[in-house]
């Protein structure tokens, strides 16, 4: 236990640098895949056909692609076509690109459990499609979507370890690097899934609130 103790101590300083970017690929990914799978979802719910199967497409394409394939493309291969992007970017970017299928399909049926004669009553008041979703549709979504929301944000916590494949220095990597130069495996593997915890928990809690929140309406 002394030993534990004393290799932690040590290892911590090193770990946390990777915290912090962890959080960063997180957060980034974040905003990124929710912008973007709003704007997947408006286009599966609208009146034009062609946006639908467009939408569906998408999100049917990027759902069946790997995570880490995602990110060799956009690290890897985009500079071959001129487009160049730092490791950060690039995770930022493929993590956000990969969850916004995922995004628009909660987004999706958010929208949809919303009563249709609420839109009838909207349309018939004067207003447009585009007024509609923004006033009266999407406030009431978003409360909606609150639950499978937020374990969105633990998967993404989760799978920015796969930004350590495009040298990406999170959490994941960090423990690796330390761990093949100490060989003190046990340790330090002890204290990223530690470090991994903490930053999950708080999201796990949250995210049954709401769904006891939900539970009650």
């Amino acid at each position: 236990m002394t030993e534990f103790l004393h290799n932690s101590a040590e290892y911590l300083p090193i770990l946390l640098q990777g915290v912090k970017l962890t959080i960063v690929v997180a957060l980034g990914s974040l905003a990124f895949s929710t912008v973007l799978g709003l704007v997947w979802a408006l286009m599966r719910v609208s009146n034009w056909p062609w946006l639908v199967k467009i939408s569906a497409g998408i999100i049917n394409l990027l759902r069946g692609i790997p995570i880490i394939v995602l990110l060799f493309y956009i690290y890897f291969v985009m500079p071959d076509i001129g487009i160049e992007l730092s490791a950060l970017q690039a995770a930022i970017i493929g993590l956000g690109i990969a969850y916004s299928a995922y995004q628009a399909e909660n987004f999706r049926a958010a929208i949809q459990a919303i009563d249709p004669g609420q839109i009838e009553a909207a349309m018939s008041m004067g207003m447009g499609w585009g007024l509609t979703m923004r006033r009266v549709i999407l406030p009431q979504a978003f409360k909606i979507v609150l639950p499978p929301y937020g374990n969105i944000m633990i998967m993404m916590l989760k799978d920015s370890s796969q930004a350590s494949t495009i040298t990406v220095a999170e959490l994941a990597l960090q423990g690796k690097l330390i761990a093949v130069s100490t060989f003190n495996n046990a340790t330090v593997f002890n204290l990223v899934a530690m470090l991994y915890l903490i930053m999950c928990i708080p999201l796990i809690l949250i995210v049954r609130h709401f769904e006891k929140q939900g539970g009650r309406r």
